[in-house]
């Protein structure tokens, strides 16, 4: 509950900031959603992905710098690892992609058929999620951490996983551990994954 409930609000100030900005995209899953239902150009993609991910590791770097002592006084290498990247209760790598599809699939579902809160000036929110408002997003991220992300920690977003789990691997902690990047490819393809189906649902749909 502490988790999921925190997770959401953080998704909440997000969106309230990078709404009239850039339509909130803080998730490459949303970004290839939205691009695949022609609701963003293709063109622009890779730049905006390649900003969540420096985003998610400036965000996760700044709160390493923050709780430091924590880390220096913490031993177990999965305690330390925990804030970085996501990992699953039960290794079974199969049922793990497949949470994270469902889950995915959930956000951008609902984020592609809820369209009915403006936020700000529309000439400054153009793109996606910037029109949803921040409080359904947050709800939605609630709700599907709450249902869906005991099995995996439920990462729904490439950039989260990938960028704070490269931190990991970077960043001088002592006795860390490993990165544990044999389990990366499930936090980055089943969302991609989940956001395509998603999209292709809405597609089919002639919404």
């Amino acid at each position: 509950m502490e988790i999921s409930t925190a997770w959401a609000l953080a998704v909440f100030v997000g969106v309230v900031v990078a709404g009239p900005y850039s339509g909130a995209h803080l998730n490459p899953a949303v970004t290839i959603g939205l691009a695949i239902t022609g609701q963003f150009e293709w063109i622009l993609a890779p730049g905006y992905i390649i900003a969540q991910i420096l985003g998610a590791m400036v965000g996760v770097g700044i709160a390493w710098l923050i709780y430091k002592d924590h880390y220096e006084a913490t031993e177990d290498p999965a305690l330390l690892a925990a804030p970085f990247g996501t990992s699953p209760a039960i290794r079974n790598l199969p049922l793990n992609f497949l949470s994270e599809v469902v889950g995915t699939f959930v956000l951008i579902l609902v984020i592609l058929y809820n369209d009915g809160v403006e936020m700000g000036d529309s000439e400054k929110t153009p793109i996606g999620m910037g029109s949803l408002g921040a409080i359904p997003v947050a709800f939605l991220v609630w709700v599907i951490g709450l249902s869906l992300g005991g099995t995996t920690g439920y990462a729904i977003n490439p950039a989260r996983d990938f960028g704070p789990r490269l931190m990991h691997a970077i960043l001088p902690i002592r006795g860390k551990g490993t990165s544990d990047w044999s389990y990366a490819w499930v936090p980055i393809l089943g969302p991609i994954l989940g956001a395509a189906l998603a999209a292709g649902v809405y597609l089919v749909a002639g919404v």
